[in-house]
């Protein structure tokens, strides 16, 4: 039995990539700080330790029951656009919790460290993205993601610490975060349709990105250091068809039985088509056909259906107001 340590835990992917690596018979471990995941995502069979990967001290004690055979580091916050906004933030939980987590790693030879980046770090204009281009990441939480790259394969080189890249892009499905108001376009309009309110759409809705449901992109992350193949390499993985974000708001208000209603708001700065070639993936671990769109938003619309609306949080801790889009200003208390 392989003994396996997966950080975001109780988040989103990391919950999934959780299942995945139980029906694998791997003994999980897994932790999160609770600052965006909830405590019933997390699959039945993991060992859970509350904390933060930011604090060094508190991830080397990890290893005091016991050595880990494979870390997946999916703790994370992934708001691109916010990201130009909460720079120090941004950093200190994608950059300086994640060479924590190296460090141990190095010290306790791990035998594969396994990180999710994204494909924010390619940047624009470089569509369909593809492994071999060079990146250049536009906003800071795609420079951080491609620092933890480049960390990975220095540590590598120096270390020998083997280590897989996984690039996800637009991942949505069931137990994401609905609250959470800068990021997850699908889950944001789920959220707001439940509300009886407008889909909200920066710009005039015609940005592209190839939005990939949770199924596709877990298993092949969860089985990765199985595969001697994967190891320092670097995979685009997710759907290969790209969507407008006004085709994507037809597709929810159809899952849900209603009629389209858009609010159109100013266009923040972001990058305007995004989506990659998933042949890499493919050769290497030949992956079942890809969830289509709509029954991927049919699922998870049952599933928020189940749950039911959530009302957004704002983040508190913005540190640049200085065109900081006007509905994500936090607003600010008479008392």
């Amino acid at each position: 039995m392989k003994k396996v340590l997966i950080t975001g835990v109780a988040g989103f992917m990391g919950s999934h990539v959780a299942d995945h690596c139980l029906k694998q018979g791997m003994e999980v471990v897994g932790v999160d700080d609770l600052s965006g995941g909830f405590k019933a995502n997390i699959p039945q069979g993991v060992h859970f330790k509350q904390g933060s990967v930011t604090e060094a001290d508190w991830v080397a004690d990890l290893w005091k029951e016991g050595e880990f055979d494979y870390v997946y580091h999916l703790a994370a916050y992934a708001a691109e656009g916010l990201s130009h906004f909460i720079r120090a933030f941004n950093y200190r939980n994608n950059v300086i919790g994640s060479i924590n987590l190296i460090n141990q790693s190095v010290l306790h030879n791990v035998k594969c460290f396994v990180f999710t980046s994204s494909i924010a770090v390619y940047g624009v204009n470089q569509t369909p993205m593809v492994e071999e281009t060079s990146p250049k990441p536009e906003d800071p939480y795609g420079i951080a993601k491609y620092a933890v790259e480049m960390d990975l394969d220095a540590a590598y080189r120096m270390f020998g610490l083997p280590y897989i890249i996984f690039r996800p892009h637009n991942v949505y499905g069931e137990r994401q975060n609905i609250s959470d108001k800068y990021r997850n376009v699908i889950g944001i309009f789920m959220n707001q349709v439940m509300s009886g309110q407008p889909m909200t759409i920066f710009g005039d809705g015609l940005q592209t990105r190839a939005f990939s449901h949770i199924n596709d992109v877990a298993p092949i992350i969860a089985r990765s250091p199985l595969i001697k193949e994967a190891y320092q390499q670097v995979f685009n993985v997710g759907a290969d068809q790209p969507y407008s974000v006004l085709s994507l708001t037809q597709e929810v208000s159809r899952a849900f039985e209603v009629d389209p209603q858009v609010k159109y708001l100013p266009p923040r700065k972001e990058v305007v088509h995004a989506f990659a070639s998933h042949e890499k993936v493919r050769r290497v671990f030949n992956p079942p056909p890809s969830c289509s769109l709509k029954e991927g938003i049919r699922q998870m619309a049952s599933w928020a259906r189940a749950h039911g609306p959530c009302y957004p949080l704002d983040f508190k801790q913005i540190e640049i107001t200085k065109n900081l889009p006007s509905s994500w200003a936090v607003p600010v208390s008479s008392t």
